[in-house]
């Protein structure tokens, strides 16, 4: 009996080919020959960056390549990071777990099917892609699709118990690279202090 195996796993390492040229029984497993007739070296799975959406309050969303390790996506949204999946496209939102708590700026809603607000993610947050068992680069066209969603910046008003999100007008929008100014307390000038 001749017959061939070819195997071919999820990482590609190998290709086998047996060929068995006798008949095995229980007791004898003679006349097998293993080999390889092809070797591949094994791609790297995960890549050192990958390229996602960073969507900050009062900004358009901007398209960033960051590193794939835990620090990074920290870094990325200022602190520990929860991760939660809104979308029926693979596709993740990686936020500050404690934005809200923390005081962080309201940045985005999310809505439900019908339009209505079911929660506000605070602070910095990346839209990443899924993979298999990780965090990955966003397709081009996920990328478009997200930042389209996300574009318009939200200012948020609270209207009795419940929240209103309000589109930022674009010259509200502030821009990549402007510093973020302290608020100033205005100072009167008292005739009393003048002296001291």
């Amino acid at each position: 009996m001749v017959g061939e195996y070819d195997s071919n796993n999820l990482k590609n390492q190998f290709t086998f080919k047996v060929t068995f040229n006798n008949i095995l029984d229980s007791e004898n497993f003679t006349g097998v020959a293993f080999g390889t007739t092809e070797e591949r070296e094994v791609q790297k799975e995960q890549a050192d960056t990958m390229n996602v959406l960073l969507v900050k309050p009062f900004m358009y969303p901007q398209a960033v390549q960051i590193g794939c390790e835990l620090e990074d996506l920290q870094k990325a949204v200022g602190g520990d990071i929860e991760a939660t999946y809104p979308f029926n496209e693979p596709v993740a939102l990686v936020m500050h777990d404690e934005g809200k708590l923390v005081g962080k700026e309201l940045n985005r809603a999310l809505r439900d099917d019908d339009g209505d607000i079911y929660d506000i993610v605070a602070g910095d947050f990346l839209v990443v892609g899924l993979g298999e068992d990780d965090f990955c680069s966003l397709s081009p066209e996920l990328m478009k699709q997200f930042e389209e969603h996300f574009h318009q910046p939200e200012t948020f008003v609270r209207m009795g118990r419940s929240i209103m999100a309000l589109p930022l007008p674009d010259d509200m929008v502030k821009k990549e690279d402007a510093p973020v100014k302290a608020d100033s307390v205005p100072h009167k000038s008292n005739p009393d202090r003048d002296v001291l």
